[in-house]
């Protein structure tokens, strides 16, 4: 593509029709306006096992953020349920996993964020713990029930794109989530953890493939300037691959 500005694709929560309400896909703004504010054009795509629309869909894009949300159905991998898992819907869960085999195949541009970087994860060969509280106990709180702005500090590589952005210094981020990464997926490398040893933040070591990940939220109300600055580090990479400049993060 030539346009100066790309095209990002975006995935969609979902929830069903209830009682007295239609079905809804949903989208928190943070993604799309980041998206918007670092220079592209966020694509919102909805939940659909149309395999043909969405291989068009993907025809059309540059790059592609992947959101977070609720927690990946095991059983999908092999494994079983864990009793504080929350699953998102399933037409979800089928769609995003038809998008990232897509965007494997293409080497296209991501940004997976929660959820969305466990994904990547999976569907590359890593694996996840299902609770931290239960499978690291010595770990800090990663996420606080009454508090939606909680934050803990990271620790990260300098020489990554999370290093790019947040440089030297006391590092706080937006936690939300009870599962995290074990096993990271061959390809990629840990670019960021918090202080207990949580994966944080993986980054592709495949020079053709510009892949990133983190645990924490960069598009919630908590997030700072430095925060929002990973879309702009991403949405410049998807740049430079239009140019045949494809940004290395390795």
């Amino acid at each position: 593509m030539t346009s100066t500005r790309p095209l990002i694709g975006i995935n969609t929560d979902f929830r069903p029709a209830q009682q007295r309400t239609p079905a809804y896909v949903y989208l928190a703004a943070g993604y799309y306006e980041n998206i918007q504010a670092a220079g592209g054009i966020p694509v919102i795509l909805p939940p659909s096992n149309d395999v043909d629309a969405i291989h068009a869909a993907m025809d059309r894009l540059d790059g592609f953020v992947l959101i977070g949300g609720q927690d990946l159905d095991p059983r999908n991998d092999g494994y079983m349920l864990h009793h504080s898992m929350k699953l998102m819907h399933s037409n979800r869960e089928t769609f995003d996993r038809i998008v990232v085999n897509e965007i494997t195949e293409r080497r296209m541009p991501v940004l997976g964020i929660g959820a969305g970087m466990q994904l990547l994860n999976i569907v590359q060969g890593g694996n996840l713990f299902y609770d931290i509280a239960e499978d690291l106990p010595n770990a800090v709180p990663h996420r606080d029930h009454q508090d939606p702005l909680h934050r803990h500090s990271l620790v990260v590589e300098s020489d990554s794109l999370v290093g790019r952005v947040y440089g030297d210094g006391e590092i706080r981020v937006a936690s939300r989530h009870h599962m995290a990464i074990d096993e990271v997926a061959p390809g990629f490398r840990v670019t960021a953890r918090c202080p207990d040893g949580v994966i944080e933040a993986i980054e592709s070591e495949m020079m053709d493939w510009f892949a990133v990940g983190t645990q924490f939220h960069p598009e919630c109300e908590a997030a700072s300037a430095l925060d929002i600055r990973i879309f702009e580090e991403f949405v410049d990479g998807v740049k430079e691959r239009q140019t045949g400049d494809l940004r290395l993060v390795a």
